[in-house]
């Protein structure tokens, strides 16, 4: 279950509030491009400073623009299990697809203290399930053998791995039933080479309709044309990455005249150095720019 490229979207903002001339925007472009999923208020979608007002209009909002086209999974997870508990059944209530669930940050549970939060997440709730690991930024590893414990939880589906250790998502795959998504659009060829069914993408709102046809060809074991879309977006793979994620691709996507390049506090706007890096990027892979910067 959800197999492909999913794209993590950044959530626009635009003089403090969500803009969702821009929200449409983005998510046309996406399905245009191919996109199968949106994944929704995650990290990339600034979710630490979203309030539960503003998760639940924007889900329905997506949801409503979306009109079937991809499904919708929503990011619910946080560092305290009671609170993640309540977000998912509001993702439930607005008529998500599925709710990913990342590690609890900052507090570090032990292996058992994680296989007990995700356990209460997932009998919270009917809604499929994708576990989030991205010890980058939640300061803790899940690891596959932890992983494979939640096996007993049938509505628990797939896990998003961003380990960045291929070994490791080698052995989620081995070791567990689950779909198996790379976290790292750099690390799509080699995940799906060892087993994994697809992305949960941050360039694929920049480029949807090449990590469509990267994933697509991957999947279909066409490896030599996967081999050369992968080397043709590595340029965008590292520029998207050159600061704090999502602040190098609201850069970029108000270029391509789709979102205000506005965040909210701790991130801001990436450096004049990095715009330089964006841009040549973006020139290397063919992103289209607009005639004027989105305002």
């Amino acid at each position: 279950m959800f197999e492909g490229l999913s794209v993590a979207m950044v959530t626009p903002f635009k003089n403090g509030a969500i803009d969702y001339t821009a929200v449409s925007n983005l998510v046309e472009f996406m399905i245009e491009g191919g996109v199968q999923g949106l994944v929704v208020s995650g990290s990339t979608g600034e979710a630490a400073t979203t309030s539960f007002d503003e998760k639940r209009e924007l889900w329905k909002f997506v949801k409503a623009q979306a009109k079937g086209r991809a499904w919708m999974v929503v990011g619910t997870g946080t560092n305290d299990t009671a609170q993640s508990v309540g977000i998912t059944k509001l993702a439930e209530e607005c008529g998500a697809d599925g709710a990913l669930v990342v590690t609890p940050y900052y507090n570090k549970p032990t292996p058992k203290g994680q296989i007990a939060h995700f356990t209460a997440v997932a009998k919270s709730t009917k809604l499929p399930i994708i576990v989030y690991n991205v010890p980058g930024r939640t300061g803790t590893n899940t690891l596959p053998g932890t992983i494979a414990q939640l096996q007993d939880l049938a509505n628990v589906v797939a896990v998003k791995e961003a380990s960045g250790s291929v070994d490791q998502m080698s052995q989620v795959k081995q070791q567990s039933r689950f779909t198996l998504l790379s976290g790292d659009d750099s690390l799509t060829l080699p995940v799906i080479a060892v087993g994994g069914e697809g992305i949960i993408s941050v360039v694929g709102q920049m480029v949807p309709r090449e990590m469509r046809a990267l994933t697509d060809a991957a999947r279909a074991g066409r490896m030599s044309e996967a081999q050369a879309m992968h080397d043709k977006l590595a340029p965008i793979f590292k520029a998207a990455f050159i600061e704090s994620n999502p602040s190098p691709t609201k850069f970029l996507l108000s270029r391509m005249g789709i979102c205000a390049n506005e965040l909210r506090l701790p991130l801001v706007p990436v450096e004049p150095s990095s715009e330089t890096a964006i841009l040549a990027a973006a020139e290397k892979v063919g992103v289209k720019l607009a005639s004027a910067v989105y305002a």
